[in-house]
């Protein structure tokens, strides 16, 4: 018995290798998920004893789950009328709290079932990811439908049903429908402590650049000019706007920098169907415990911005230190290192963890044209409907959706789709295709270490 066993567990493990080794051969491959344990969602090194206090409550609120009604207490906020996910960890679960959508859509069984039977019927949502927000194009209005109304879950008040609060018309809509799925949060302090002179200096030309058709520019505050960072298209300033909004739009809970209710179209839903009023989230000035004054949205904020960026592996599995290191090289000659920027330097900031840091983010934060097959036809502050924000790539060994819609799990799909209509990446996707395979396998060896 042990024996025929053993022999099976080496043939497979024989089979595997043949398959890798004639896959290096032929074509290059994904790698695919890197396993073990997450090298991500902790606390960055060096947070004072209170500011790790803060940290571990940010934590402890961004795992909330919200329920319709609230708490007695009023520690927890009410869902809706209008929601997308009931926490702020159910979109950014894997491959710790802080990251990207898991591979199970948890939106399925939040969701009232008769309307998540209809999206998914639609096509939608599907139970295997990843987790999605829904827009509407710039041709229709631009903005963010949420999936699910509170109609049929426990809690609504008596007389909220779909007449009074319509699920959105997606049947009506789906050529306009675009989807958004996460983007991770690991290293957000990091990228928050980078300073507007460091970022901007990424827009100056390089004969690098130039060579390769990039440019890329900054998007910016519309009132006082200063740089914005955060979300697909870097349209939010700080991780207090971008916490509010989120919680705002995904979960429908009105806040102290996002106080009125959303309608669907921007019309206010019935009352009867907000069982607790506006304003849910706020400072609670009563209380007398540092960490519980501040509402939910600074508590996120504080998880974010104390969460610590991932770290690289050397190896892994049956890839070798010296295909990352030459995948490294070639990612960087063939000019993806050109947005895809290794590493950039925090400036003063009054944590100390976060002052004066490298950020190796491989980002440079700049939007860019990334050409008609990735467009979404949004525009978000001064990026326009084709351009995009160069998207962090630490942690990317470790996460499974790729692309702002989340389109492809396959690492070297999402590589091949920057290339399309005018994108600033063409040139750098015809060179990475010029490479021998060995070359393109040692740079998605690469990227799944990161």
């Amino acid at each position: 018995m042990y024996p025929q066993v053993s022999f099976r567990s080496q043939l497979h493990k024989a089979v595997v290798c043949l398959m890798f080794a004639a896959a290096a051969t032929n074509a290059q491959v994904d790698p695919g998920v890197r396993t073990g344990s997450p090298a991500a969602g902790g606390k960055i090194a060096g947070l004072t004893v209170k500011e790790s206090k803060f940290f571990d409550t940010g934590l402890d609120e961004f795992e909330e789950v919200a329920s319709v009604t609230g708490s007695v207490s009023g520690t927890e906020e009410g869902l809706g009328p209008r929601f997308n996910l009931d926490s702020c960890a159910g979109c950014h679960k894997f491959p710790s709290v802080g990251g990207s959508s898991p591979t199970h859509n948890p939106q399925v069984d939040v969701g009232p079932p008769s309307q998540v039977n209809l999206l998914v019927g639609l096509g939608l949502i599907k139970p295997d990811g990843p987790v999605r927000e829904i827009r509407f194009n710039q041709s229709n209005d631009g903005g963010v439908h949420d999936l699910f109304t509170i109609v049929g879950l426990p809690g609504t008040p008596a007389g909220c049903n779909a007449s009074a609060l319509p699920q959105p018309t997606f049947s009506g809509n789906l050529a306009n429908i675009i989807f958004r799925i996460p983007t991770p949060v690991f290293g957000a302090g990091l990228i928050e402590a980078i300073s507007d002179a460091t970022i901007a200096a990424n827009e100056l030309p390089s004969q690098f650049k130039t060579d390769r058709g990039i440019g890329g520019h900054t998007n910016r505050n519309g009132n006082d000019g200063t740089i914005t960072r955060f979300g697909w298209k870097a349209q939010n300033k700080s991780l207090a706007i971008f916490a509010g909004e989120a919680y705002n739009v995904e979960q429908g809970i009105t806040n102290d920098l996002f106080p009125d209710e959303r309608g669907e179209g921007g019309v206010q839903d019935p009352a009867i169907c907000r069982p607790i009023p506006a304003g849910q989230d706020h400072t609670n000035y009563d209380l007398t415990q540092p960490q519980t004054v501040p509402g939910n949205v600074i508590s996120f904020a504080n998880f974010m911005r104390f969460l610590a960026p991932p770290t690289p592996v050397t190896s892994y599995g049956s890839v070798t230190a010296a295909s990352i290191n030459r995948g490294r090289d070639n990612f960087a000659a063939v000019g993806c290192a050109a947005c895809h920027l290794p590493s950039m330097q925090t400036g003063n900031h009054d944590t100390g963890a976060l002052a004066n840091k490298t950020a190796n983010l491989y980002s440079d934060l700049l939007v860019h044209n990334m050409g008609s097959g990735l467009a979404d036809g949004v525009s978000q502050g001064n990026a326009n409907g084709s351009e995009f924000r160069t998207a962090p790539l630490w942690g990317l060994g470790q996460r499974i959706f790729f692309l702002h819609d989340g389109r492809t799990s396959d690492l070297l799909q999402a590589i091949t789709e920057h290339s399309s209509g005018v994108s600033e990446a063409n040139t750098v996707i015809t060179n990475f295709n010029s490479l021998p395979t060995g070359d393109r396998q040692d740079i998605l060896n690469f990227l799944r270490s990161l």
